[in-house]
């Protein structure tokens, strides 16, 4: 197996350049996450890659635990409206999936990415796992695995902010999870 120092150049010349490395032992997970998206997020029940269409939270704990080395990327924009905001976060996505496939050919069989957001790379998403149209590339967000984004964030050393319009830059992550 490849050191995941090698990892680093795919991360670069693929633009990804704001990164901090974490354990799976880092992740913070928590059932309010799970609770929030069941009862906060409009698409809940409407993707194959979101809940309840993932594992049960024990069983996503256990992933997480299986990796020792989990890229953390960080992403600033600035959006003017939500609409936008979804725009920005399905081509992010695509370029995760690009990124793990790279990652994964370099010698990493474990890598795999999780999304800035909810998986949204179809427009008209069928609502499950089993009627996905592109199963290849759908992926979870961490939140959707149970991630507690502003701990986890937050103890890796980077900024996470609730903010309350569109007037400021966010911060959105994803990770990249290598071996």
């Amino acid at each position: 197996m490849a050191e995941t120092h090698q990892v680093e150049p795919i991360l670069n010349a693929q633009g990804f350049r704001d990164f901090r490395w974490i354990s799976g032992r880092d992740v913070v997970m928590g059932r309010w996450v799970k609770v929030k998206c069941m009862f906060g997020c409009p698409t809940y029940g409407k993707s194959g890659a979101c809940p309840p269409n993932v594992p049960p939270l024990d069983e996503c704990r256990e992933f997480f635990l299986e990796y020792h080395r989990i890229a953390v990327l960080r992403f600033t924009t600035q959006v003017h409206d939500a609409e936008a905001g979804h725009a920005w976060c399905e081509q992010t996505n695509r370029s995760l999936v690009k990124l793990e496939n790279s990652v994964f050919l370099a010698g990493y069989p474990k890598a795999f990415a999780l999304f800035v957001e909810n998986c949204r790379l179809c427009e008209d998403c069928p609502g499950t796992r089993e009627d996905c149209r592109d199963k290849i590339s759908a992926r979870p967000s961490p939140e959707g695995l149970g991630v507690d984004m502003f701990s986890t964030v937050r103890n890796s050393g980077f900024p996470i902010d609730v903010l309350p319009d569109f007037s400021k830059p966010m911060n959105r992550y994803a990770f990249l999870m290598v071996e």
